[in-house]
């Protein structure tokens, strides 16, 4: 199946699976299992949640991860901070790389954005170098967008 087609079930089975029912929380951790199970060559897809100037980790799947991040500091803080999605062929390279798992080569940040203010982040890393390109991007930003309708509007 070619990678664009994934996203495209991904998405599918986002929008039958997230609902504004049961919340943010419910909402990431499953968000994180269906992207960490379906998608190949990672090591870790979840949340950290701005909280201030920190990101906190949220739901996630994959190794225990670092708590804190500050705003502006390593991959998932620079994409908070810039808002925008940051896709890293190899984190070793990235100036300021906060290393939660050595086994992470490649890396890649969707900032998740509300109202026009950034909620948190959608970190997903993998041990392989360059494995993330311009179709996971649209994948990813397209997921949390399905994500952000489905977490943060009222129910009817």
């Amino acid at each position: 199946m070619e990678k664009k087609d994934i996203y495209k079930e991904l998405s599918a089975q986002a929008r039958a699976l997230l609902h504004p029912r049961f919340g943010w929380l419910s909402n990431a951790a499953n968000l994180s299992a269906l992207i960490y199970h379906n998608l190949p060559d990672l090591n870790w897809a979840g949340f950290y949640l701005l909280d201030a100037d920190v990101l906190r980790l949220g739901p996630f799947q994959g190794k225990p991860a670092c708590t804190e991040i500050a705003l502006g500091k390593g991959v998932c803080g620079t994409a908070a901070l810039e808002k925008k999605t940051l896709v890293v062929p190899d984190v070793h390279q990235f100036a300021g790389h906060i290393a939660c798992d050595s086994a992470s080569k490649s890396e890649i940040v969707i900032p998740v954005i509300i109202g026009g203010k950034v909620w948190g982040v959608l970190d997903i890393d993998s041990p392989v170098l360059a494995r993330f390109d311009e179709v996971d991007r649209a994948g990813l930003e397209e997921l949390v967008r399905i994500f952000t309708e489905s977490s943060f509007k009222k129910c009817p």
